[in-house]
């Protein structure tokens, strides 16, 4: 071979976002998302693999803070942009990226590295597991009723352009981070994000559109969506799609849903991504009409698990001894012991007997709460080597709200 890694020059970054397009089908994004996510790149953090003159493998990272569970905002790797030209697969190009990138990622004293998967399979042989889950469903608001609580009437909805409702929203969104495990604190570009809405994506839906809700005349929560008009020979079933939701109280979250839900000609309601334990699944009459299903949302990677595992609180107190393989980042290898609870906690290396047994994949897919040590143990990929050490560990790792990632990157 006769390839070359190296560090992205920003005067190169058409020639290497291009490659990626190629590696996800060979269609040019919108322009509008090509100028945003030229602008977000953080070219120092961007890596490319060139044969000759011509970049054949493509990847990025960018500096992110991430909510863990005690609602602390810690350092993450944002891995992103990961694309190998299909001339070039079967060569050692993607694991000589992900090699460079984490051995980057350690040196700058980040102690996680998070991404979106393409396809789940890839990503676990690099040491990531899946932390995080999202639900999606399609609602018959046309037969399913909505049941709200108390107060929804004293929350005034009010319609506003999204562009100008943009800071009201995001002061919003940045109350709720610490709130969820999984949520990232958008940095200074990324409010941006809720906002691209190119008009050849839409699918014949409208330009997206806001509403929000106040009390008091206080901004409590808000609504992107876009409505998609559809006429049949007996009258309208239009489709409403849900883009984006936040609210700081239930009674604002359910008055967002009732209007949502009661949008004149339409009769379904798209909803792409929210929480598994999302509110929504309760309010509802039949949630069988509503469809939900689930899938992987964020993939984690402990990158230092001494780091990553004092970065977080735990919900009971735990003393516990990890073995831990992990052949990908071979300084994570062997015994950690972590003693912590709900105000802090402690792991260092130990030589006491291990506890338990199991990979550093595993660590990562319970690091947020939304995966039990208990499941995975009898999946088979954690082991049990002092009594009552699983159900211990398992507890105290666990989180009262589900992990959500609200949107990729």
């Amino acid at each position: 071979m006769t390839t070359e890694l190296r560090v992205l020059d920003p005067a190169e970054w058409d020639d290497w976002f291009g490659t990626l397009e190629l590696a996800f089908g060979g269609v040019a994004e919108a322009p509008e998302e090509r100028v945003l996510w030229r602008e977000l790149t953080e070219c120092d953090r961007s890596i490319g693999v060139w044969d000759g003159g011509r970049c054949v493998g493509t990847a990025g990272a960018f500096s992110f803070r991430l909510s863990v569970p005690g609602g602390a905002l810690v350092p993450a790797a944002g891995v992103t942009m990961v694309g190998v030209d299909a001339t070039h697969r079967r060569r050692g190009i993607l694991t000589a990226m992900m090699r460079r990138q984490l051995d980057d990622v350690r040196a700058g004293g980040e102690p996680l590295a998070v991404l979106t998967a393409s396809e789940p399979e890839i990503y676990g042989r690099f040491g990531y597991g899946i932390a995080a889950f999202t639900t999606r469903a399609i609602v018959d608001t046309g037969r399913v009723r909505l049941s709200v609580p108390e107060g929804v009437d004293a929350v005034r909805l009010r319609r506003a352009d999204p562009a100008t409702a943009a800071p009201a929203c995001e002061a919003v969104y940045a109350r709720r981070v610490p709130a969820r495990p999984g949520m990232l604190a958008r940095q200074p570009g990324w409010e941006r994000l809720p906002l691209l809405d190119p008009p050849g994506e839409r699918g014949g839906a409208s330009p997206r559109q806001c509403v929000l809700a106040e009390r008091d005349g206080e901004v409590v929560g808000y609504a992107l969506y876009a409505v998609k008009p559809e006429w049949t020979y007996a009258g309208s079933e239009g489709e409403v799609v849900l883009k984006d939701l936040e609210a700081l109280d239930p009674v604002a979250e359910a008055a967002l849903w009732r209007f949502l839900w009661s949008i004149d000609l339409t009769s379904s309601l798209r909803i792409n991504s929210r929480p598994v334990d999302s509110a929504w699944e309760h309010l509802v009459s039949d949630v069988r009409r509503c469809a939900p299903t689930r899938r992987d949302g964020l993939h984690l990677r402990l990158v230092e698990v001494g780091a990553a595992l004092e970065a977080r609180t735990y919900q009971a107190p735990v003393d516990v001894v990890f073995e831990v393989a992990d052949a990908f980042c071979p300084w994570n290898e062997g015994r950690w012991r972590l003693t912590g609870d709900a105000k802090g906690a402690v792991c260092v290396r130990t030589a006491e007997p291990a506890d338990l047994a199991l990979s550093v994949r595993e660590l990562g897919s319970a690091y947020l709460g939304g995966t039990s040590l208990v499941s995975l143990a009898a999946a088979g990929r954690v082991r049990e080597l002092r009594g009552g050490a699983l159900v211990e560990a398992s507890v105290a790792f666990g989180s009262p709200v589900a992990p959500w990632l609200p949107h990729g990157f």
